[in-house]
């Protein structure tokens, strides 16, 4: 085995790009070098640079490779079109199984000459996002430009070259051809050679001589070292780091060796929103906020340096802290301007803002929330007149200087005004949770205003795009319709709400334009409700196959009641009873289909009078005495008990199917045990479909 580097020096790569770019590499590497089985594939991603190293074998091996062609009575010219297309001569084909075949002996190929043939076609077409081409006189492009190519089997230079003919057109390719010269960081420190070129024999090599020249080759490990160091530094003073991934994730793609510092931040901007600090940081200067032990925003920021300054950072800290001064300035203003107007004043404004082409203005969308919450209201406990004015005043912050500068901070920033005009505690509240949860590990409203307000507001955005035809398509989501139901299904969980789900998207509805009231799509929002609770119960583990049966055929759309249903018949089925339950069910169900089609249907009471074994009269007895129990305990929600008393038919069933044969000789007979087994079915699909469970 032969072991192989590559590593694509070029010009900043944008952080966003950078983790796919070493996928994509990985990829194409994987697939051209397969006839070498390439193994052990690691890749490393940076901001200058993408690499990868995997072991090879160190040839292709020789092979005989056959191309079957035309039919021994095709047309003379399909014939010819074959010997044209494989360069071959009429001499070199002989018919096998009535068919002209081509057999041609391909020599061993070396892992080095295999290597050279497929690098240069795959630099060229590497599929970034976005590209550029750069100076005069070659079509080549990358991301940014590329500088060196390092391509290296065991310690040898791999060698190729980008200046190739493309298209008949000769192409410099920048005059870029591998090498085995790589370069360290660029600016670390003044006057040292760490960007000096240096020769590389190995993986190691390569790596350590990159480490000595202050870069982290390894993403994983600039991650941890930001994490680390910044969550060591901010424990010193008592204060911990404000979890964000995303932030760690494009600061490890901006650094090659991070260093991460605190800064501190001038008392006179702690009055500022903690929301405001930490987003104007994030956005602007990608540092990260800190907390006090009790949870309030801390005084200082953390940041990551991409050098190790001789003075300890004394400069680069207050340089930052200067501009971070600057970032500040702008976020008050705006903090002090958007105070000098009422949220209720904004209002009007909205009507002059389009919502949406075919859904008119944020306005009238306004009017439709404020519609809809006061009807969820009592049914989540809420003050109807309380959560109109949340609804009403939802979005007014849409025209604040604030939210126009950081848009992530749309419902933050009115709960702060709301409090500044002196709203209702719970009326400010549900503003600023207003799209709360944005994921699947957000919190959720629990105040009922705040409830009545974030389902409002999604029951309307579902109900208008459907109303449009903008439903979802494929992994297209473009108005986060799928975030939005899994934002109603989250909240009705969490807060055990009994709401009729259709009813409400009739009710939302109702206030659409006319035109739009029964559009055709408005009848499939209960099934993408459901769709997405199905996905997330089976993104947590749960038996996704068990709603399903539940669903089928069934109407209720009280997501609580559902999942009663669900987790019973799950507990149930977690029994041997509940196991042989089903067994026995989806048997019987077998039976009436196979039957039914040759007479059936087979429904009706069945005859005592033509039971001849005493196994027909122990189960007609059973499903008597359990049959109401399951009905009654079912009207009650007693959905438990339900299953229980279902279960106990096991034994029974049982016995039935090992002493009966249900297709007896006389008709009568057959007929009526047909019958009892419809009984049975009719039965365990008031619990659900048991066809749709697994097992």
């Amino acid at each position: 085995m032969a072991d192989l580097l590559i590593e694509l020096l070029s010009e900043e790569i944008p952080a966003r790009m950078q983790e796919a770019a070493g996928e994509d590499l990985a990829r194409l590497l994987l697939k051209a070098l397969a006839p070498l089985d390439p193994r052990d594939v690691k890749t490393f991603t940076g901001p200058r640079r993408i690499a990868l190293t995997c072991g090879v074998n160190d040839e292709v091996p020789a092979a005989t490779i056959e191309e079957r062609g035309p039919r021994e009575n095709a047309p003379e010219k399909a014939l010819e079109g074959f010997m044209r297309k494989h360069g071959a001569a009429r001499d070199e084909l002989t018919l096998k199984n009535g068919f002209w075949v081509l057999e041609r002996e391909t020599p061993a190929i070396s892992a080095t000459v295999r290597i050279a043939e497929i690098m240069p076609a795959l630099l060229r077409g590497f599929p970034w996002p976005k590209s550029m081409r750069w100076g005069v006189g070659s079509a080549f492009t990358w991301v940014r430009p590329l500088r060196r190519i390092l391509c290296l089997l065991d310690g040898s230079v791999v060698p190729f070259s980008l200046a190739i003919e493309e298209g008949g057109v000769p192409d410099n390719g920048h005059g870029l051809a591998s090498g085995n010269l790589t370069e360290g960081h660029r600016f670390f420190p003044a006057g040292n050679t760490c960007a000096e070129p240096f020769a590389v024999k190995d993986f190691d090599t390569w790596r350590d001589g990159l480490r000595e020249r202050r870069v982290m080759i390894d993403a994983a490990e600039r991650r941890q070292t930001i994490v680390h160091g910044i969550d060591s530094m901010a424990r010193e003073e008592g204060l911990s780091i404000v979890t964000d991934p995303g932030l760690v994730e494009e600061v490890a793609g901006l650094v090659e060796w991070p260093v991460p510092m605190l800064g501190r931040i001038d008392e006179r901007f702690m009055e500022l929103p903690a929301e405001v600090m930490q987003v104007s940081m994030r956005v602007n200067q990608r540092y990260f906020a800190l907390r006090n032990s009790d949870g309030t925003a801390a005084p200082r920021f953390a940041f990551v340096a991409n050098i190790d300054p001789t003075d300890g950072g004394v400069q680069v800290i207050a340089g930052n802290e200067r501009v971070l001064r600057a970032r500040f300035e702008d976020a008050r203003h705006f903090w002090d301007l958007d105070r000098k107007r009422t949220l209720e004043s904004r209002v009007a404004d909205l009507d002059r803002v389009i919502f949406h082409a075919d859904l008119g203005t944020q306005g009238e969308r306004v009017r439709r929330i404020v519609r809809m919450a006061e009807i969820l209201a009592p049914m989540v406990g809420a003050d109807p007149t309380h959560a109109a004015r949340a609804a009403l005043l939802a979005k007014a912050d849409l025209s604040t200087g604030m939210v126009g500068e950081f848009p992530e901070l749309q419902g933050v920033m009115g709960g702060y005004y709301a409090r500044h005009d002196r709203e209702a505690e719970d009326v400010s509240t549900a503003i600023a949770e207003q799209y709360q949860p944005k994921g699947p590990s957000d919190t959720v409203p629990t105040a009922p205003t705040s409830v009545a307000l974030a389902l409002a507001d999604r029951f309307d955005m579902l109900t208008a795009f459907f109303a449009i035809g903008a439903k979802p398509s494929g992994s297209g989501d473009p108005y986060g319709l799928r975030r939005a139901a899994l934002g109603i299904i989250n909240i009705i969980r969490k807060n055990g709400l009994r709401l009729d789900l259709v009813a409400l998207f009739v009710k939302a509805s109702e206030a659409l334009p006319e035109s739009l009231r029964n559009a055709p799509d408005l009848d499939l929002l209960p099934a993408f409700i459901a769709e997405r609770l199905r996905v997330q119960l089976r993104n947590e583990g749960a038996r996704h196959d068990v709603l399903a049966a539940v669903s089928v055929g069934n109407t209720d759309s009280d997501i609580v009641r559902l999942l009663a249903r669900t987790d019973a018949l799950a507990e149930m089925l977690a029994t041997e009873d509940g196991k042989n339950l089903l067994a026995a069910t989806k048997r019987a169900a077998n039976i009436l289909r196979i039957e039914d089609k040759k007479d059936g249907p087979h429904e009706g009471t069945p005859d005592p009078a033509l039971y001849t074994q005493p196994e027909e009269v122990a189960l007609a007895e059973a499903l008597n005495r359990v049959i109401p129990q399951v009905e009654a305990a079912f009207a009650d929600e007693r959905f438990v008990d339900a299953m229980k008393e279902a279960a106990s038919l096991r034994s029974v069933l049982d016995t039935f199917f090992e002493k009966v044969t249900v297709n007896a000789d006389d008709s009568a007979v057959r007929a009526n045990r047909l019958k009892l087994l419809s009984e049975l079915v009719r039965m365990t699909r008031l619990i659900a479909d048991f066809s749709q469970i697994d097992g």
